[in-house]
């Protein structure tokens, strides 16, 4: 197998990965330990800083500050104190006070919440900012905003009182049952360790009372200057005036003359391994989960570089074996996968995670450790090393073509491990020239030295979860040795392989041509009127150049199906991916797609039906062919695969109905829609009543007719390479004749080519072929009266949910405009919201508004409706309350409108978001597409952009505070207390439980909390949730 596709002369050219020449390596070379492309150095007091100029995205900038203080550096009573400053530091500082900071972020455009902005992890913390640098001051003001993090943290009484709330609240949302398995994991692996006593988000008890003294000390001994970090990566027009920016604001600041001691925590080792059986009766899967724990070894040589490729090929290959074990006949795993990750500076593990049907764990543990020790007994064959050598290649050339379109945010995280972690930062063309020369040298036994490390006598830990017990810890005990019996006495056989066709299109389809030809010079966008009637539309552009994307679309969906089919064909998509709708089984294509960048997938949904996908420009061929598989391949059931497929949808309705949550937003649906076959949950009673006949039948009349289906495609496009190839793989040829009539008259006669190899062939009458003011619409009540309900679910622990919904119509006239104020609206809300709820009151950690506008079908008459929705999670016993607060600041908005400031920020938010977006190829594909969907549209792509373009600016121009307050009563019920549907999720209470709730009623609320803390047992720990960085703000 090539390492490599063949290339197109005019690609290479451009591009040039195959003239890169390799390089004579000596395996002992120290990679550079100075950071390539930036400005490095460090201040006077101590303060390391990079800088570095970066044009993607233009005029942003992405910058961080790093200190390496964790929770681990805590003490007994700071448990949780290193997340709380984090939080503390956006409250309020010398010259920020009341949340300034993140007001200052919102104007200008750069967006604060949860995961955005900050990050603690066992060993550092982490400040990221985003900001546009196109006026003058905002750099420096931004960098300004990291020096207050650096040393200027208020950190009063008074603060620490108004984030208790929130911080409380992102601990709640933690204790569910994937938190809850992780934590458990995480005291197995880090056992004897003092990282098994520190989560991130601390305890309880610790979050409630730690005192502002307590917090302040720990930030005053462990935020040193010698410790921290200033990254910045941006579109600068030079770096030294940004170095100059950071020594402004940084280079003033002092800390105490010697800096503390970081302490090495270590994880000890152990040969026997570590066995756990955890039930989680909420639990979303039966899993299996086996880790393998070593040293981290810092990446310094050559060998180093050479030995993580290795391990790059080895778990790519033990992948691919997974996921042909997933889905043979009776598989003993649902899915499989082995990953290795750096979990806390001194510690690296393999981590293997499988999930299975209920009672499978077992069985998916055997499993599991035979595929490793089968590696040990037989190795790789060289057709599994070939295919896993050729996709590595195939990422490196991506990387390297992309070098100079990295994002700056990239940069910035690669700098950031730099600092934290001693990564080295080498560039991307040395490191592809590297790697590029190390590859084809790394052998099979290369890769199989690697199943030596994941012995169960190195460091093992093997657990199960599972909803209900059914394995004891003598099982897996008995397992481990019964594998290694079987190892020692070689009966473990080498791996069966399957056969591979060399292509997805055997023979190549006689082109079609082009019937018309449209150009749009207001989108720079192309569109081609195919002779099978299917409509192309592409734009070229160079936003990345190895980067093509594209989606097709065809009106008619799963509404126009009688509830008698509805359940049978709901399922066409899951049983025709495991067939294999493109003409191969997916353990087979996997293969066949090695080394190769395209991926196509396909979806049905109420309305439409859609394919889409992205890739090379050197693979568009493949995923056109896989297109054109996709409209040529007849998919037919095969019973085992249709088992398979039920199996594992009822193990996840099972799931469904264990989670609360599940529970939770399947009423909020009845509440809204009604209790249409449509959008009530899917019960294991209607998969008794799946025809798999009738589920391929229908996917098969999916994508069956081009004519009835428009493609964009964007990207770096060459016309001359693309356009033959669309015509090849997308077009069916079509002979004609002419017979002349007498004068100037003549019968055009076309035979359809259905007894040749041809592009994507028209059926002789329409299939599935809908206009789209013919589309049933679905059936959708939202109530007209005030609906405020509490649904009730038994929880390991207390979780509560809020959803707060109001209904949307929208009138056909300026339809378009009222879009656009609806996206306004929402982040309006969702901003002021977030400020009363958290900011003001203290009370949640992050609200979210979410629009939903596809209750009607497409139609370019009928209205619009749906709903915009509130959703935030809290404290059960003052949710009502909380609800409350919402209504009044929504009813208040709607009165008195906003502020100057609040249109100010939203206006900025929209604009920057715009303008990242104008440099992404997704953003344009989904603007095109949204104009072939618009109502305006009449067969003119241009007047239709241009609409919703000029819809946008015409909005923009007319937003102030009273505008936006006739908007938001206009576009919800007003008063917005009038017509609303408010449900909360809470804890199912048992009768113990409302007992003890009856005796502290006539305590104060403080007294509430306190007692409610004394009952509560806190698992600790997490995996990635914490291994990595994890808490954020």
């Amino acid at each position: 197998m090539n390492l490599l596709p063949p290339e197109d002369p005019k690609i290479a050219k451009k591009q040039g990965f195959r003239s890169l020449k390799l390089l004579n390596v000596d395996l002992e070379q120290v990679i550079g330990e100075q950071p390539f492309g930036v400005d490095y150095g460090r201040l006077d007091n101590g303060l390391f800083y990079y800088v570095r100029s970066n044009p993607k995205p233009r005029m942003r900038a992405a910058l961080a500050l790093a200190v390496k203080a964790g929770s681990v550096l805590e003490e007994e009573d700071e448990r949780g104190v290193a997340h709380i400053v984090e939080h503390l530091a956006f409250s309020a500082t010398t010259k920020y006070t009341n949340h300034d900071i993140i007001k200052f972020l919102e104007s200008i455009g750069s967006e604060f919440g949860p995961c955005q902005n900050a990050m603690t992890s066992a060993d550092d913390t982490v400040y990221e900012l985003f900001v546009p640098v196109d006026k003058p001051g905002l750099l420096s003001q931004a960098i300004s905003v990291l020096a207050e993090f650096s040393t200027e943290v208020r950190i009063s009484k008074e603060d620490l009182d108004k984030e208790r709330g929130p911080v409380m609240e992102e601990y709640r949302e933690g204790r569910n049952a994937t938190g809850r398995t992780v934590d458990a994991n995480w005291v197995l692996m880090m056992e004897g360790s003092k990282y098994a006593e520190r989560l991130p988000i601390g305890l309880e008890k610790v979050i409630w009372t730690v005192s502002a003294e307590t917090a302040k000390r720990f930030y005053k001994k462990w935020y040193h200057l010698s410790n921290m970090a200033v990254i910045a990566v941006g579109d600068f027009s030079d770096t030294q005036s940004v170095v100059e920016l950071i020594k402004t604001h940084f280079g003033h600041k002092t800390s105490e003359p010697e800096p503390p001691l970081i302490p090495a925590f270590s994880v000890p080792s152990h040969e026997e391994p570590r066995f756990s059986c955890f039930v989680e009766s909420e639990a979303a899967a039966s899993e299996v989960v086996i880790s393998y724990k070593m040293a981290v070894v810092e990446l310094k040589t050559v060998r180093d570089c050479r030995d993580l490729l290795a391990e790059s090929m080895f778990l790519h290959a033990l992948n691919l074996r997974f996921f042909k074990i997933s889905r043979r006949k009776d598989p003993p795993y649902f899915s499989c996968s082995a990953s290795a990750d750096n979990l806390v500076h001194p510690l690296k593990a393999y981590i293997m995670t499988s999930s299975c049907k209920e009672k499978g764990t077992i069985k998916a543990l055997e499993s599991m450790l035979t595929e490793i020790a089968r590696i040990r007994l037989h190795g790789f064959s060289e057709c599994e090393i070939s295919i896993v050598r050729a996709e590595l290649m195939s990422d490196i050339e991506s990387a390297y073509l992309k070098r100079d379109q990295m994002q700056s945010t990239s940069l910035r995280d690669e700098y950031l491990q730099h600092f934290l972690r001693n990564n080295p930062v080498s560039g991307i063309e040395y490191m592809a020239q590297l790697q590029k020369t190390l590859l084809p040298h790394i052998s099979a036994s290369d890769l199989s030295k690697y199943a030596e490390k994941l012995r169960t006598s190195c460091s093992c830990v093997i657990k199960t979860i599972e909803p209900r017990a059914f394995a004891v810890v003598d099982d897996l005990k008995n397992v481990v040795s019964k594998i290694n019996n079987l190892e020692k006495e070689n009966k473990i056989l080498p791996w069966d392989e399957d056969q591979i066709p060399e292509e997805i299109v055997t023979l190549k389809p006689n082109p079609g041509y082009v019937v018309q030809q449209f150009e749009y010079s207001n989108i720079g966008a192309v569109e081609l009127l195919l002779s099978n009637g299917m409509r192309v539309c592409y734009k070229c552009t160079d936003f990345f150049v190895d980067q093509v994307v594209f989606a097709g679309f065809s009106y008619g969906g799963l509404s126009e199906l009688p509830e008698s089919n509805y359940f049978s064909c709901s399922m066409a998509e899951a049983i025709a991916a495991e067939i294999g709708e493109y003409g191969y089984k997916p353990s087979v294509l996997v293969d066949m797609l090695a080394g190769k960048r395209a991926e196509v997938d396909n979806t049905i949904d109420a309305y439409m039906r859609l394919f889409y996908g992205d890739c090379s420009p050197t693979d568009l061929e493949t995923a056109l062919q896989l297109v054109y598989q996709l409209f040529t391949t007849n998919v037919t059931p095969e019973d085992e695969v249709v088992k398979l497929v039920l199996q594992r949808s009822e193990e996840e309705i099972r799931a469904q109905e264990r989670d609360p949550h599940t529970v939770f937003a399947n009423r909020v649906t009845e509440l809204k829609y009604g209790m249409s076959y449509f959008y009530r949950p899917t019960r294991i009673s209607d998969l008794r009543k799946v025809d798999p006949l009738k589920a391929c039948e229908y996917f098969n009349s999916c994508f069956k007719d081009p004519s009835s289906f428009t493609v964009v495609v964007v990207g770096n496009i060459d016309p001359t390479i693309a356009l033959p190839l669309i015509l090849q793989h997308l077009v069916s040829t079509i002979t004609y004749f002419i017979l002349p009539l007498p004068g100037d008259f003549c019968i055009l006669y076309y035979v359809l080519p259905f007894s040749i190899q041809g592009g994507i062939p028209e059926p002789s009458k329409p299939v599935l072929h809908f206009n789209r003011e013919d589309l049933k619409g679905l059936p959708f009540t939202f109530p007209r009266t005030i609906i405020r309900e509490s649904v009730y679910s038994p929880m390991v622990e207390a979780q509560c949910s809020v959803q707060i919904s109001f209904p949307v119509e929208l009138k056909t006239g300026a339809m378009i405009e009222e879009i656009h104020f609806v996206g306004f609206l929402s982040k309006l809300l969702e901003t002021k919201i977030t400020q009363v709820l958290r900011f003001k009151h203290g009370q949640i950690y992050s609200a979210d508004v979410s629009v939903f506008l596809g209750g009607n079908k497409f139609s370019r008459t009928g209205d619009i409706r749906g709903d915009i929705s509130v959703n935030f999670s809290c404290d059960p016993e003052i949710s009502s309350n909380l609800v409350d607060l919402t209504l009044d600041e929504i009813l208040r908005l709607q009165k008195e409108g906003p502020s100057d400031e609040d249109v100010s920020a939203i206006l900025e938010i929209e604009q920057r978001a715009h303008e990242n977006g104008l440099e992404e190829n997704y953003y344009w594909l989904a603007m095109i597409l949204n104009s072939y969907q618009s109502e305006l549209y009449s067969g003119d792509l241009g007047a239709s952009f241009e609409i919703q373009d000029v819809a946008r600016s015409k909005v923009r121009k007319s937003l102030t505070p009273s505008t936006t307050q006739l908007a938001l009563q206009r576009i919800l019920p007003f008063p917005c207390k009038k017509q609303y549907m408010a449900v909360i999720l809470m804890p199912q209470k048992s009768r113990l439980k409302s007992l003890t709730s009856f005796f502290r009623s006539s305590q104060t609320t403080q007294a509430k909390i306190l007692a409610g803390l004394a009952g509560l047992t806190v698992l600790v720990l997490g995996l990635r949730r914490y291994s990595r960085i994890t808490r954020k703000s």
